[in-house]
């Protein structure tokens, strides 16, 4: 999830972006951000100002990228905060609980903003990363027709996707605010109603029965959710054998670097402001360990993201 480059003091940092495959290369990127004396002094102030398959038996972020726009707006204060949750949660049978439990109901008006804001201000975002979107997901094309997407948001993913014939998405998002906006998207990217489903819901318990999707897609999602293993086991229940999970991620940087450091610093205030989201998580370790049996990625380092950097992009297969 990006965060307004106004928030907090741009570093200048040297990131190392590792490419997975069956062997791992390394390279060194330098990404140009200023770094001055007065970071401290600003970290200090910026406290300061903050503080079907569908069965509903079957177990079941605001998407990291949403909620940094709060911050970028200025809104914080006004704003109901949600404590973060422990990642020993244990999924109820159902959904509807598990929703209640990890993303307890907001007034209307604070899901109303976090998708409207997400619906115009990412444009700059998804513009650098169109590329890599690009190529990740042409690996659906004619591989699955059954697709989810956890964290689905306003939808912009779905152009990449949605438009081969016969594909079907249900569209996962604890914010019920987002489903207008996913369902547009869903429409001009030539994806009949019929075929589109918004599911009010956690990715931590997911309402699908078990191998019941192709494919499954979530982009800046594991940044925020409260338990990244259990969203991960529920990732490949749902999965048919062989089936693929395609993912976006933002996650901790190299350690010893001043960006790691200063992630650190401002991570319990990121999660204040951002519902959650963390800047320190080592989500690739969690997918390489979530049992898929193979996973391939890179890292990649965007100039857009600011301190949400470095980016995971892959694939796993069930």
């Amino acid at each position: 999830m990006l965060i307004h480059t106004a928030l907090y003091p741009k570093i200048h940092c040297t990131q190392k972006v590792k490419s997975v495959n069956s062997s791992v290369s390394e390279r060194t990127i330098l990404k140009d951000v200023p770094f001055h004396s007065q970071m401290q002094n600003e970290l200090n102030q910026l406290k300061k100002r903050v503080i079907d398959p569908l069965s509903s038996s079957n177990k079941f972020c605001f998407c990291c990228s949403r909620r940094h726009v709060m911050a970028a707006l200025g809104a914080a204060a006004l704003l109901p905060i949600h404590p973060s949750h422990a990642s020993d949660v244990s999924s109820p049978a159902d959904p509807m609980a598990m929703l209640n439990r990890l993303h307890p109901p907001r007034p209307d008006w604070y899901e109303e903003f976090y998708a409207t804001a997400m619906n115009t201000s990412m444009k700059s975002y998804e513009a650098e990363i169109e590329g890599y979107k690009s190529e990740l997901f042409a690996n659906l094309r004619g591989q699955a027709k059954q697709i989810l997407e956890i964290g689905i948001g306003t939808g912009p993913n779905l152009k990449y996707y949605a438009s081969e014939g016969g594909t079907s998405v249900y569209g996962v998002d604890p914010n019920r605010k987002m489903e207008k906006y996913a369902q547009a998207a869903a429409e001009t990217a030539g994806l009949p109603a019929a075929n589109f489903k918004f599911l009010h819901a956690v990715s931590e318990s997911l309402p699908l029965r078990d191998d019941s999707v192709d494919a499954v897609i979530g982009t800046l999602v594991l940044c925020s959710v409260a338990d990244v293993n259990l969203t991960l086991q529920e990732v490949r229940r749902v999965l048919k054998p062989g089936g693929i999970y395609l993912f976006v991620e933002h996650v901790a940087a190299a350690d010893g670097t001043a960006l790691r450091f200063v992630q650190g610093l401002l991570d319990p205030l990121q999660q204040a402001v951002a519902d959650g989201c963390h800047f320190t998580r080592k989500t690739g370790k969690n997918i390489y360990e979530a049992g898929f049996s193979n996973v391939d990625s890179r890292q990649v380092v965007l100039s857009t993201a600011s301190l949400i950097n470095p980016h995971i992009i892959g694939i796993a297969r069930n």
